[in-house]
């Protein structure tokens, strides 16, 4: 892990670090946390991580080990499934929201996020698809001007995060995911509201259905 500096968001840095670990497989399923051992690998005290791993605890991506301490939770189907019908409508509402307010805003400065999305899925690594799709996403919630999306949606990208890189590294690409992010924004820029919620909420029900088949096939090839 890269050694963090000082900065009044160190709580956050820390969580995001431990998520990155998670995301990118360094930290398996089941895998202990050593609180002690973050600490001294980011270089900072103990303090940051414990709040870190109570957060990270707190949105389902740490449980609570046998006798004592914190694993790494499996992930669950069924949570996803569900996690994914909310950001549907969220997404959809966002999209809505930036096509009736923000559409000149969404063509100027949109293609540039398409471009890098593209470049990242060329590259191949997880870390960095997983920021290009956050980066778009955040983007959409930007344009909406409502301030209560961004942060509703942080814990759901949190555990997006997760479930993103299991699916991710097992060699899975992400299809056509720049294709439908293209359509959302072409829709928001056109200034077509119910066009772009309607395709945001197929783009996220599509992933839905990927993201679940792919968790419940890796279970099912584990069990056999």
């Amino acid at each position: 892990m890269k050694i963090l500096e000082s900065q009044p968001k160190l709580v956050e840095q820390v969580h995001g670090a431990i998520l990155s670990e998670i995301s990118s497989g360094r930290l398996l399923p089941g895998a202990r946390i050593i609180q002690e051992q973050i600490a001294q690998d980011l270089g900072v005290s103990r303090q940051p991580v414990q709040q870190a791993l109570l957060l990270l605890r707190n949105q389902g991506v740490l449980r609570d080990a046998a006798g004592r301490g914190l694993i790494v939770a499996p992930l669950d189907a069924d949570y996803v499934r569900n996690m994914y019908d909310m950001r549907a409508v969220i997404e959809g509402l966002a999209c809505r929201r930036a096509a009736d307010i923000n559409s000149q805003q969404a063509g100027t400065r949109g293609p540039a996020l398409i471009r890098a999305g593209r470049k990242a899925v060329r590259g191949g690594r997880v870390g960095d698809m997983i920021a290009a799709d956050m980066a778009f996403h955040q983007f959409i919630y930007g344009l909406s001007e409502n301030p209560l999306i961004a942060p509703v949606m942080e814990t759901h990208w949190t555990y997006t995060q997760r479930v993103m890189g299991e699916v991710l590294m097992q060699g899975e690409k992400p299809r056509d995911i720049w294709n439908q992010h293209e359509a959302m924004l072409q829709a928001i820029t056109a200034g077509d509201a119910p066009g772009a919620e309607t395709i945001a909420r197929q783009h996220i029900q599509q992933a839905a259905d990927f993201m679940v088949a792919r968790l419940r096939g890796a279970a099912v090839s584990m069990v056999n």
